[in-house]
């Protein structure tokens, strides 16, 4: 049996994943074989994903905190090392979107962006790293990117902006953990059918341009992410460092 890509005995992390791509991700990852940890900021919504991830069988635990605030990420990792967990695997993926055209874009909602979708992987990342490196054994970090890590679009700048950085972000990381067996890449999703994206879905003038640009003809779905997110997550990958993985059914190809 091929066990390149089998996670039992591993631990994650998933930001953001009591819904959306990130619930998508901590299924794939629990199929696997990992324990998977569960995080948002609403704790209720954490402790239902939870839920209905053990009922399939699966080993996850849920841990709410807000990935922005530096103090409360810090006092998360504690517990988990007082339970004696260790976090093997991370995937950044919390993210929220703001779309407003630049004119009238107010400073605090650019903030807001930036700090959910770049700096909160640079402060759980940091943290997540440390343990990896204390402990001598390697790790995984997968930053979730987006189309908008290559190509800008009208409306989203602060998301553009944080989603380019988090590609820079993963190189840097790479360039400093790779010598500790770390692994640190980007996964960059197309247009794909989430709760973030449900104007634009139901814009009947948004979702033709969607389906009339992109190659494959259609929007993506969450569960086409999880192969991408099992390898890099997996001993598969132990060579793959610093990249940009785009999940776009080929977009980026025909700009």
């Amino acid at each position: 049996m091929n066990t390149l890509f089998d996670l039992t005995g591993r631990t994650a992390l998933i930001t953001g994943s009591a819904r959306g791509l990130g619930s998508a991700f901590a299924l794939g990852l629990a199929e696997a074989g990992a324990r998977v940890i569960l995080n948002a900021r609403n704790g209720e919504q954490v402790a239902k994903a939870v839920e209905q991830l053990r009922a399939a069988g699966h080993d996850a635990q849920g841990m709410a905190f807000d990935v922005t605030d530096e103090a409360a990420v810090d006092a998360g990792f504690d517990a988990l090392d007082a339970q004696g967990v260790g976090v093997d695997i991370l995937i950044n993926n919390a993210g929220i979107q703001h779309r407003m055209p630049m004119v009238d874009l107010a400073l605090a909602d650019w903030q807001r962006v930036i700090d959910t979708n770049l700096t909160s992987a640079f402060i759980v990342g940091k943290q997540a790293a440390k343990r990896m490196i204390a402990r001598g054994g390697g790790g995984k970090i997968i930053n979730i990117g987006s189309l908008t890590s290559e190509a800008a679009r009208a409306t989203v700048a602060p998301y553009t902006a944080a989603k380019g950085g988090i590609k820079m972000l993963s190189r840097a990381m790479a360039a400093e953990w790779a010598a500790h067996g770390i692994q640190v890449n980007t996964i960059g999703p197309g247009y794909i059918e989430t709760d973030m994206n449900t104007a634009l879905i139901n814009n009947p003038e948004f979702d033709a341009w969607v389906r009339a640009s992109n190659p494959a003809k259609r929007w993506g779905k969450p569960e086409e992410l999880i192969g991408t997110a099992v390898f890099l997550s997996s001993r598969a990958s132990d060579y793959v460092n610093g990249q940009i993985i785009y999940v776009d059914g080929g977009w980026l190809s025909v700009l």
